[in-house]
């Protein structure tokens, strides 16, 4: 942003946020808030404004600001020189130091590790410290390697398996043995393997990937619990088998040859949920994840909040940038086929609960970690009602499946090729247009209809 009058009064108007740091004088904090912007993504600190908004002004000598500028080198470390401007407002001087994020973090304070959280300063944890410090060199904790664990720690039958799962998705076939593969994919460096081999392949249970999981008949009251501390790509499995378990299912006659299951929720959406648990989990935390199957919802809390710059509301409405916090376990899974696209699960779980016609999740950070609910409908339904929501649900499918394939198909084709009315089909495009699933682009007779 250009440093001039009209720029600065806005920002004061606006008063303090992220950014933006109004001080009456200069003093130890406007140090401190210079150190935060530095770890955060940068601002400005206006020295001579109140936070109020009200212009003071401040006194200014012939080696004032470089007086000020050597306070600033002197008490930070790595040592931090912001850029400088003086604006006169109604005869009154305003200092203003700008700084940008900087680029090898954290920058501390006399010891003082801060970082900007909203309008105000916030005292980082050593876990804040490490992660942003493995942030700046494009590495994560998965990345490392373990001091505890070697080659004698692992399965490589495990890895075996997960060459045969990659290459069944993969065009060229891995045809290296397993020890090769960890070298080539940077999981074995050298003598020594990182964090993420050692939980991608245990060989025995550990006590670092623990998903603790109970059915509750109410909030205090558990009928089954199941333990799971195997390797990550077993986790999986594993869990969606506990849930399953505790799952009702129901079979839908619709006229077709064969009668269609329909679960308490949609399985896919479940699935996407707990890969993303595991991939996506704070490994350096000591608690554990945990996921409590109630009558009316399922909640499933893990480790590790949202990633720094991201929101509830950014999530819900997907601007965001994918930020991995596990790059090496991703990736794994990512080559295993298990996960497809960075940043798109929460779209997907989002579209599936839409089509099966159940309530949004609610998402939620709670103590250092998140937490997702899924809702159960509760609502009676007689075997017809059940049967015409299942109809719909399998024509939006089918509608969906169509418009990815053929995006140029008329109404009048669509009809023809899923034998409904046009009336039938245009009511299913109207449905899925105001749930956000598709859209048209161009003109009803030259457009096209893209799946979003």
């Amino acid at each position: 942003m250009k440093i001039n009058k009209q720029n600065i009064l806005k920002l004061i108007k606006n008063g303090e946020s992220e950014t933006v740091e109004l001080k009456a004088s200069f003093d130890q904090a406007a140090i401190e808030t210079i150190v935060a912007f530095t770890n955060t993504q940068g601002g400005f600190v206006i020295i001579g404004a109140t936070d109020a908004g009200k212009i003071k002004g401040v006194q200014l000598g012939k080696e004032t600001i470089q007086q000020w500028i050597n306070q600033i080198k002197s008490n930070t470390s790595p040592s931090v020189i912001p850029d400088v401007s003086i604006l006169t407002i109604d005869h009154k001087n305003l200092v203003i130091f700008s700084v940008e994020e900087f680029p090898v973090k954290p920058v501390s304070c006399r010891g003082k590790y801060l970082q900007r959280i909203k309008n105000a300063n916030h005292q980082m944890s050593i876990r804040d410290i490490s992660n942003i410090h493995l942030r700046s060199f494009q590495a994560s904790w998965d990345y490392y390697a373990d001091p505890r664990h070697g080659l004698d720690d692992i399965s490589l039958v495990k890895v075996d398996k997960f060459i045969q799962l990659a290459n069944t998705v993969r065009t060229n076939p891995i045809t290296d043995n397993s020890k090769k593969v960890l070298e080539k994919f940077e999981l074995l460096k050298g003598k020594f393997i990182t964090n993420a081999c050692y939980l991608l392949f245990t060989a025995k249970d550990t006590l670092l990937s623990t998903i603790e999981m109970g059915r509750f008949s109410e909030d205090t009251i558990i009928q089954d619990g199941s333990t799971i501390r195997c390797d990550l790509l077993g986790e999986v499995d594993e869990t969606l088998s506990f849930i399953r378990k505790h799952l009702n299912k129901s079979y839908i006659i619709t006229g077709d040859k064969q009668r269609q299951e329909r679960w308490d929720y949609p399985l896919e959406a479940l699935r996407e949920i707990v890969i993303n648990m595991i991939v996506h989990r704070d490994y350096m935390d000591s608690n554990d994840s945990v996921i409590k199957i109630f009558p009316d919802r399922i909640e499933f809390f893990n480790p590790g909040r949202l990633a720094e710059g991201l929101s509830l509301k950014k999530l819900l409405q997907g601007d965001y940038i994918s930020a991995i916090r596990n790059k090496q376990i991703a990736s794994i899974f990512k080559e295993a086929g298990i996960i497809e696209k960075y940043g798109s699960g929460i779209k997907r779980i989002l579209n599936a609960l839409k089509l099966y016609n159940l309530p949004l999740p609610r998402f939620e950070e709670i103590q250092n970690g998140f937490r997702v609910t899924v809702f159960k409908t509760t609502q009676k339904t007689t075997q017809k009602t059940t049967q015409k929501t299942t109809q719909k649900t399998n024509t939006n499918l089918s509608v969906l499946d169509q418009l990815r394939s053929h995006p140029e198909i008329t109404r009048k084709e669509l009809a023809s090729v899923l034998g409904k009315s046009e009336n039938t089909i245009k009511e299913h495009l109207a449905r899925l247009k105001s749930e956000g699933l598709i859209e048209r682009v161009g003109s009803d007779r030259k457009g096209y209809w893209k799946v979003l």
